[in-house]
């Protein structure tokens, strides 16, 4: 079949328009993709109401909320163009010439020749790129020069093997009480001094805690002398805190933890400030803390960190969550797809009834994102992989039942014709005619649905299904970026060996 310049194929009669194309032109800029439709070319004219409505709509609901607090169409427009003035005046005139532009497009679709090209259909395009440009946020000046900040969470993600391992720690420390509030009782002696140990001494040993006045801003509170003896020389030492309930914190001074060289004796002297510490009312008595310096040092050989174990196993949960899924998945989808396959139950208005409903509920449960089963799972069976082995079963069930079904659709009728000739029943019909013809496309669906699993399964640990996307989102909340970046790490690993192996045993059967 053969079609001319305009498109129109030769030898087809063009149906004439109903209206004049002035009056089309005129009807299209009273109410754009009129003219088009009473010119015959309703699609086209719908097409272009439709989105010429939405574009109104969402550059009046944009406006809106740029100028929130605003009444009055005037007021709003002159708000949202002093805000974001780019914005809204590029939309306006792109808006504008559209309008005028369907008009013309109507004149000439009236036309004996249709004149009709796609460039009006570039400009609608064009319209919903810049309302999607502001309605994402998309900030590439942001983007440029904050990238700084991104960067030192970024190497850690990327190297964050530095976390994979750990050693022993040994601590040598020695602590002194310290009262506060002063009271009329005498305050706490100092400690008693065991030769061969670390010591430590406060002056005075009570005092005022740091606290916060009306404004937020932080009121110092006493200053501790301290004069230590009996610590290894030369090294670094922390000074740590220890309220009456407990809670041990590193104490910050100017914004900074407070660390230190003890001289070449091992000794130190330094003053403190006592820190911030809300103690609850329900405290009663005297109100004792400890500071404490500490020595941390790192003896013995390496052995795996805990960030590196937790991965390990999660990772190893991982693998068999989305295994399981599959397993159950293929295991229940493969009588759905029977039903589900058009030329196998056309036989019978019972059994086309039970074709429709089969794909209906495949189509649902389909449309349903792994992530909200999950979610749906956890509430009815709690947190841990079992949820998420539901979520993704449930999932696997509707997409591979698909497959399966119209692979069974586009095998060669010819075998199940001939079985049937036989007289075999259903049964037969599909063990004999049906399932020999579909182990190559099963098993190469199965493998790809394995690798699906395997991969969503780390992307519903998010919302407390399981495998090691609990872990992963637990240290990005912990903002401990080389234990998340361990955890992505063995994620890409294996995912790419899995895509290996599920390749090479995809060559050797399908």
């Amino acid at each position: 079949m053969n079609r001319n310049k305009k498109g129109n194929v030769k030898g087809a009669a063009v149906r004439p328009s109903l209206i004049p194309p002035p009056l089309a032109g005129v009807l299209s800029l009273v109410i754009p993709g009129l003219g088009q439709v009473l010119a015959r070319a309703g699609r086209r004219g719908l097409l272009l109401f439709f989105s010429m409505v939405s574009a109104i709509g969402l550059l009046t609901w944009r406006m809106r909320l740029i100028a929130r607090r605003e009444e009055g169409a005037l007021a709003i427009l002159r708000k949202a163009v002093d805000r974001q003035p780019v914005f809204v005046i590029l939309l306006l005139v792109g808006l504008i010439l559209l309008w005028l532009w369907i008009a013309w497009d109507a004149y000439g679709q009236a036309q004996p020749e249709r004149r009709g090209g796609s460039g009006i259909f570039f400009v609608v395009i064009l319209l919903f790129f810049v309302l999607g440009w502001q309605i994402s946020e998309i900030d590439l000046y942001k983007a440029v020069t904050e990238i700084s900040d991104a960067g030192p969470p970024l190497l850690r993600v990327l190297w964050p093997w530095e976390a994979a391992v750990t050693r022993e720690e040994a601590v040598i420390s020695a602590s002194a009480e310290i009262l506060s509030p002063c009271d009329e009782l005498p305050p706490p002696a100092p400690p008693a001094e065991v030769p061969g140990q670390p010591y430590v001494i406060a002056d005075p040993t009570c005092g005022d805690l740091s606290e916060l006045d009306e404004n937020n801003q932080v009121v110092l509170g006493s200053t501790l002398h301290l004069r230590g003896w009996g610590f290894e020389p030369n090294t670094d030492t922390q000074i740590w805190w220890a309220d009456p309930l407990g809670n041990e914190f590193r104490v910050r001074q100017a914004g900074e933890y407070i660390h230190f060289l003890t001289d070449g004796e091992g000794s130190f002297e330094l003053d403190v400030v006592m820190p911030y510490r809300l103690i609850p009312p329900s405290a009663v008595g005297r109100q004792i803390h400890r500071v404490e310096p500490r020595q941390t040092s790192e003896v013995g050989g390496l052995m795996p960190s805990e960030p590196l174990r937790l991965t390990i196993e999660r990772m190893i949960e991982t693998i068999f969550l989305g295994l399981m899924a599959t397993l159950f998945g293929v295991v229940l989808a493969v009588p759905v797809s029977f039903m589900a396959a058009r030329n196998l139950m056309s036989g019978s208005v019972a059994t086309m009834a039970l074709y429709y409903v089969t794909r209906t509920i495949l189509n649902i449960v389909r449309s349903i994102e792994p992530l909200i089963w999950a979610i749906i799972a956890v509430v009815w069976v709690g947190l841990g992989p079992f949820a998420g082995i539901i979520a993704l079963t449930l999932h696997s069930i509707a997409a591979l039942g698909k497959l399966y079904s119209e692979s069974i659709e586009g095998i060669a009728p010819g075998p199940i014709e001939a079985i049937q000739a036989t007289g075999a029943n259903w049964l037969q019909t599909i063990m004999y005619g049906v399932v020999p013809q579909m182990i190559p496309p099963f098993v190469s669906f199965t493998i790809y649905r394995w690798d699906i699993n395997v991969r969503m399964s780390t992307v519903i640990g998010l919302v407390g299904g399981g495998g090691i996307g609990f872990l992963l989102i637990q240290y990005i909340r912990l903002l401990d970026y080389r234990a998340a970046g361990i955890a992505v790490w063995f994620i890409a690993i294996t995912v790419a060996i899995l895509d290996y192996v599920s390749a090479d045993i995809r060559r050797r059967f399908v």
